[in-house]
């Protein structure tokens, strides 16, 4: 009998990956034809064996690079015990991981959930309890002051004091009980807050907005007025928090303590979705048993994760590296003004480009870089984002600068 000579089956290509998603997935997003199949610390593969320096760590979800050592064996380790409970019974990771999260950010205490924009949502529900039961404004009252430009997520309630108008579009009626002022304009705050006021919500950089960084004095002017007139503090730290902007809370770095912070992305190593309230007992002790809640929060395998995070985060080096290589991103990116870029924004390992749209749009920049093996995200028309894993190396950050730099000097020649 003779045998049949068989081929290997081909190898998938990266279009099979995209046609296959287009064709069965929901269109809610607009990717660069990259089709990711491994991944490790900054750099992942496509299917097709190509190589990416990732300078956008999943909008800083992936704060210590893809499958950081320590986050994986946290994961593998706990998924040989338990997953699991829900919260009708305890598990024996969540208290460790509140206890060192809370000491991590200066609060009392933790409330778990699974995504940002959870958190955002129960931080929202705390301070309009804690307005009725405890600041003593009347039933159906409380009004809560947002910043134009927001980003917090993309629930109901959250896209109804959006000003983006593709995320909010067509999904009213909106949820009332919102204000919204000028973001960094605090005599706008001020001239907002009244009685019924029970909380301003504010990101301490806002990154959807192009890392966005208000004036100095802002944020210690705005904790001094929430002090003043009553009214809690929520800063939004899921993307800005956990050691992005080289310290472990964006409003750490003008020594400001808010009365909430939102926390999420980072929390979860790239591996799994965690999210948090923190806040001390007189805020947080309004949320009694029954009053809010998640199947998912507080689960074993995510508390494992997220205390593998904190006990990374606390002992202050990765927040030392960002702040180190601070001045050097600045310093590469600023070489740039007038060279087709119109202005930087720095904080840490973060920075938004704004691009000469004359010359090319953010998404053209992103194109451009990603066949250049660069993978970055654009927002606004022109301008791009740029977050690489906080354990990039001074010499890895010098490949992201420098093509950006190539791309750019490349469309200068063509136009």
């Amino acid at each position: 009998m003779t045998a049949t000579a068989t081929s290997a089956a081909p190898t998938p290509s990266n279009q099979t990956f995209i046609d296959l998603e287009h064709e069965v997935a929901a269109h809610n997003y607009s990717p660069l034809p990259v089709v990711v199949g491994e991944a490790e610390g900054i750099w992942v593969t496509d299917v097709e064996g190509n190589r990416y320096l990732d300078a956008l760590s999943g909008y800083s979800a992936l704060n210590f690079g893809h499958r950081h050592p320590d986050l994986v064996a946290a994961a593998k380790a706990q998924l040989d015990r338990s997953t699991l409970t829900s919260r009708a019974f305890h598990n024996d990771q969540l208290g460790p991981f509140c206890r060192d999260l809370a000491d991590l950010v200066g609060k009392e205490t933790i409330l778990p959930m699974n995504t940002g924009a959870e958190a955002v949502e129960t931080a929202l529900k705390i301070a309009r309890k804690w307005g009725y039961m405890v600041k003593g404004v009347a039933a159906g009252q409380a009004k809560i002051i947002v910043m134009a430009g927001n980003f917090h997520g993309r629930t109901t309630t959250i896209v109804s004091f959006s000003d983006d108008d593709e995320a909010r579009e067509h999904y009213g009626p909106y949820t009332p009980g919102f204000q919204t002022v000028p973001y960094g304009d605090l005599a706008a705050v001020e001239a907002a807050v009244d009685d019924d006021t029970v909380a301003v919500l504010v990101e301490p950089i806002q990154g959807e907005q192009g890392v966005q960084i208000p004036k100095e004095g802002f944020l210690p002017g705005l904790r001094e007025l929430c002090t003043q007139r009553n009214v809690l503090m929520i800063a939004d730290e899921i993307q800005s928090g956990l050691g992005r902007t080289g310290t472990t809370l964006a409003c750490a770095y003008e020594e400001v303590e808010a009365d909430l912070y939102t926390l999420g992305k980072a929390l979860g190593g790239g591996i799994v979705p965690v999210s948090a309230v923190a806040a001390d007992r007189a805020v947080m002790d309004v949320i009694t048993p029954g009053t809010h809640g998640s199947t998912f929060g507080g689960n074993p395998l995510a508390a494992a994760v997220g205390h593998a995070v904190v006990k990374m985060l606390a002992t202050g080096e990765y927040q030392a590296h960002a702040t180190e290589l601070e001045a050097v991103f600045r310093e590469q990116l600023e070489a740039l003004i007038g060279h087709g870029v119109e202005a930087v924004r720095v904080r840490g390992l973060w920075a938004g480009v704004d691009i000469d749209p004359e010359l090319m749009t953010g998404k053209a920049v992103c194109k451009a870089l990603a066949k250049k093996g660069v993978l970055a995200k654009d927002t606004h028309g022109s301008t791009i984002r740029l977050a690489p894993p906080l354990v990039i190396t001074a010499e890895e950050l010098a490949i992201i600068t420098d093509t950006l730099a190539e791309v750019i000097a490349d469309a200068r020649d063509e136009s």
